[in-house]
């Protein structure tokens, strides 16, 4: 039987999300519109009468600040012209008046049971399942993602954590702003909805975190008892295509990212990548890279081998 939680990966329905800009930044249905019944101000100070003064006083509140938006909020759900799927953290009260005034005004609403929160609980769900991961290993540049998205192309099932987590992997890949945690939680349950549950599904070999982002340890443990293949490449198609991933990147930012792992890498080789840096020569800034994320991954693969024996 399908359920609302089915229909949030359909593409005939708009998720809309009314809770605060704030909630929604930090988590959020993936795919869903924020149409915030309150700023993030408005929703502190109703949440804190609600403490304080009880249920009456915070709707009071409340309706003093929605009412003169009344006709904004329809109007901006008018303009998804598809059938709406509302939600607030609990599936309560914000949720409940949203989708009365849509309804009113003629949009085919319903509600996610328990909200967000219940969204979460599905999500936990998913992503808990008996999954089968392929992982694809090998060293840094051996062209792991590369080869992911090929297997994409081919129609196979991946699950491309590096793309989710906007991070390209090592220290190197933190040069843009990453979701929550939380948030790449939420992307990758409902990917893996998405899955045959009999096909494998193919995944970079990661470490818990990318970045600053954590990965569901359920999907961690996994991965570390999956069949596992690893690519092997020369040490200079490994280097050419690091030269040509980060080739574009700004000489400051390639000379932060060798600062983060500096004390790894030995000072004598850090200065040396950051003077090749300064004068154009990727190639020997990336192999002096090499030389730290190699002995990192050889003994990361040394102790996965043999936790599996």
């Amino acid at each position: 039987m399908t359920t609302v939680f089915d229909d949030l990966r359909d593409p005939r329905y708009a998720i809309v999300d009314v809770r605060s800009p704030a909630e929604y930044a930090q988590g959020h249905i993936p795919g869903a519109v924020n149409i915030p019944l309150f700023s993030n101000d408005e929703r502190a100070h109703v949440g804190t009468l609600y403490v304080k003064e009880g249920q009456q006083r915070a709707f009071d509140e409340g309706l003093r600040y929605v009412g003169p938006r009344m006709h904004e909020l329809v109007e901006r759900a008018r303009a998804v012209e598809r059938p709406l799927i509302v939600y607030c953290w609990r599936g309560g009260m914000r949720s409940s008046s949203v989708a009365w005034l849509y309804s009113a005004a003629g949009l085919q609403t319903r509600i996610v049971p328990r909200g967000y929160k219940g969204f979460k609980a599905w999500a936990r769900e998913i992503i808990a399942q008996p999954w089968k991961y392929h992982v694809i290993g090998g060293m840094t540049g051996a062209g792991k993602t590369d080869y992911l998205h090929e297997l994409a192309m081919c129609g196979e099932q991946v699950l491309d954590l590096e793309a989710l987590a906007n991070h390209k992997g090592s220290s190197f890949g933190s040069m843009g702003q990453q979701p929550s945690t939380e948030q790449v939680h939420n992307d990758i349950a409902m990917y893996l909805a998405s899955c045959d549950p009999t096909r494998e599904i193919f995944v970079e070999d990661e470490s818990r975190t990318i970045g600053t982002v954590h990965l569901p340890e359920e999907l961690f443990v996994a991965m570390q008892s999956s069949t596992m293949t690893i690519l092997e490449t020369s040490r200079s198609e490994r280097i050419a295509r690091l030269v040509r991933d980060y080739g574009d990147v700004s000489s400051d930012v390639l000379i932060a990212a060798f600062t983060r792992i500096e004390r790894k890498l030995g000072g004598e080789r850090y200065q040396r990548a950051c003077a090749a840096i300064a004068v154009g020569d990727l190639a020997t800034a990336a192999d002096l890279a090499l030389s730290y994320y190699d002995a990192t991954y050889t003994y990361c693969h040394t102790q996965r081998t043999t936790s599996n024996t």
